[in-house]
């Protein structure tokens, strides 16, 4: 009889603490009507901080899945010194705040940093710019794809790749046809919670950018700069769009999850 409890109080918490605030972002974004939506959609600065978005977290995505999936092998298939110092490393995005994230690079690459002042004379401004923007998104987001194919490659073993390799088999070819298509699922079900992180990032981004509109002003950052100077439906058309982004790429984890995992 407990069961019947459990899940009103889950459906109650649910629908206070998700359903309706974001329903009611949905309802006000139409409550001025389709042509001030349209408006929005069309503007040079939402048209830019979308590009601005998608150019940060394509970035961060790529370089996260290169590192996520070196590191899923190297946790899996070596033994080192340091091996479960660098597995705590790598989920240390997932305590550490995203402001604090921002402020240390800063504290690295910023104009009066040594290293930052050093990139800037040759060119290379990271703080400010979209440079720094990646790096803090490919920080907060740094975990997801590994963690997502290390289970999938301890479940694989390497008895088949070892086979392989006494055929005469390279380890680029054992990599590209037993490797990959083992963890193809959980590679791709990786990507996209990556992606997922990347593109609703907010409190990294928002140090290092400068949020400068027209410049290193992302959607997330549009959003918050809309509502504060009273343009409320901008605001919430672009949350309502970040909102069904969010939704599409929950439907594709649910896709690709590994059936290991469900």
């Amino acid at each position: 009889m407990a069961k019947y409890p459990l899940r009103i109080l889950a459906l109650v918490y649910l629908l206070f603490l998700l359903v309706l605030p974001v329903g009611l972002v949905v309802w006000r974004t139409f409550d001025k009507g389709l042509g001030r939506i349209a408006d929005v959609l069309t503007s040079p600065n939402f048209t830019h901080a979308f590009a601005v978005t998608l150019s940060v977290a394509i970035w961060a995505v790529l370089a996260n899945t290169i590192f996520g999936i070196g590191a899923a092998i190297l946790l899996v298939r070596h033994r080192f010194p340091g091996k479960r110092l660098l597995g705590a490393l790598i989920d240390l995005p997932l305590a550490v705040s995203p402001v604090v994230v921002g402020l240390a690079l800063i504290l690295v690459y910023g104009k009066f940093a040594p290293a930052g002042g050093w990139l800037e004379d040759h060119g290379l401004q990271i703080i400010f710019s979209l440079p720094g923007m990646v790096l803090a998104t490919i920080f907060v987001s740094l975990p997801l794809v590994v963690r997502a194919i290390v289970p999938v490659l301890e479940e694989m073993g390497d008895e088949q790749e070892q086979a392989a390799h006494t055929l005469g088999a390279s380890r680029w070819q054992a990599f590209r046809r037993i490797t990959v298509p083992g963890i193809r699922a959980a590679l791709g079900y990786g990507v996209v919670l990556c992606l997922a992180r990347a593109l609703g990032e907010y409190g990294a981004v928002a140090v290092v950018s400068g949020r400068l509109v027209g410049q290193t002003q992302t959607a997330t950052l549009y959003v918050e700069e809309r509502y504060q100077n009273y343009d409320q439906t901008a605001a919430f058309t672009t949350a309502t769009a970040l909102a069904l982004i969010a939704i599409v790429i929950l439907l594709i984890t649910k896709l690709l999850r590994p059936k290991e995992n469900d």
